[in-house]
């Protein structure tokens, strides 16, 4: 499935979560595709994206690994549905969008929680998302300067200083 419709489909399953548990569970989903794209782009992606990439693979890995794993079927866990990555710079924006979704949702839980356990799992599942959301930001920065440079698009004009 593309990049860009299991996104979509965290988001609104993000939104639906009825209680702390499957909350959790979808913070742990969105990480995990994150964690995906990541790889997928480390490899096969634009290669100027490919060391932020990586970044990103490994940041939402911690994102996981501070949660406790959902018990998932193998066919529900949304990362292992991506087969195709079909536009980088509209795959990193709607997953931008998730990762920031994610943090606040998660804000939301520790806020609101029973003990001290939870508070800190979320704590550290924030920082992870808002550090993989810094890499996906770094990763649209560097796409708009990769297009900046492509003939056509400006870039033939005077050396900067000259009149």
């Amino acid at each position: 499935m593309d990049a860009v419709r299991l996104i979509l489909t965290s988001r609104r399953a993000l939104l639906g979560g009825a209680d702390a548990a499957e909350m959790l569970a979808e913070v742990w989903q969105a990480q995990a595709l994150a964690q995906a794209i990541g790889s997928r782009l480390a490899v096969s992606g634009p290669p100027e994206l490919r060391g932020e990439a990586l970044g990103l693979t490994e940041l939402a890995g911690r994102g996981c690994g501070v949660l406790d794993p959902p018990e998932l079927d193998p066919k529900d866990l949304r990362a292992a549905q991506l087969t195709a990555l079909d536009d980088a710079r509209e795959t990193l924006l709607c997953l931008g969008s998730l990762l920031g979704e994610v943090g606040m949702a998660l804000v939301g839980m520790a806020s609101a929680a029973a003990d001290e356990t939870t508070y800190w799992q979320c704590m550290e599942a924030i920082d992870a998302a808002d550090e993989s959301r810094d890499r996906v930001l770094e990763m649209l920065r560097k796409l708009a300067a990769r297009e900046e440079m492509l003939p056509g698009n400006g870039s033939e004009s005077s050396p900067s200083g000259a009149l």
